[in-house]
């Protein structure tokens, strides 16, 4: 890692402060969310956007991500289509899902929290992602890369998304905790 410009934090190697964008094409926004109680239906938003931007302060650091709703994809047309409509995102409304980080705090190594405003269908909530930074490389084009992966749990309810269907033995056909997955490349900004 010689030509890489990076440096220690804790005992883990670190970029040099800068502006990162992230790759959409090695990066996912993914969810899980329970169905019929007894199962779970996991899907992604194909189209994210943003920045990563590592302060001298490592804890300074801040992201900025927009997702494009109707980017949704849960692997079958008709539910992505119900998911899209009025009833869940409402993507014509609203067709951008942001969060903003408002603070990160170290827990140990490379493990840290970051907090921020996550904002669906215009209502916006604070949440906490657990974030485990990946590492610094550079790939076969020169380029600065990092990786890190986080996730966090949100009630959807809380964002106005409350459709639903009540099952006759019991339970509701859509679990109200929805857990984000996201594992993401950024690439440092020329």
């Amino acid at each position: 890692m010689t030509d890489l410009n990076v440096r220690d934090y804790n005992g883990v190697s670190i970029p040099a402060a800068g502006v990162y964008d992230i790759d959409p094409a090695h990066s996912r926004v993914g969810f899980v969310a329970k169905h019929l109680v007894v199962s779970k239906v996991r899907g992604q938003f194909k189209t994210v956007t943003g920045a990563v931007t590592i302060a001298e302060d490592p804890l300074e650091s801040s992201v900025t991500a927009d997702i494009e709703a109707a980017s949704i994809d849960t692997n079958q047309p008709d539910r992505d289509g119900h998911l899209k409509s009025g009833d869940f995102l409402d993507v014509e409304k609203f067709p951008q899902v942001t969060f903003r980080s408002t603070g990160l705090a170290e827990i140990s190594g490379n493990e840290f929290k970051l907090h921020g405003d996550l904002t669906i269908k215009d209502v916006t909530r604070r949440v906490e992602l657990d974030v485990e930074f990946e590492g610094v490389n550079k790939s076969p084009w020169g380029q600065e890369v990092i990786g890190f992966t986080a996730t966090t749990e949100i009630d959807r309810e809380e964002y106005g998304i409350t459709w639903n269907q009540n099952l006759e033995t019991g339970g509701v056909l859509v679990g109200k905790k929805v857990k984000i997955e996201i594992e993401a490349e950024a690439i440092r900004r020329a």
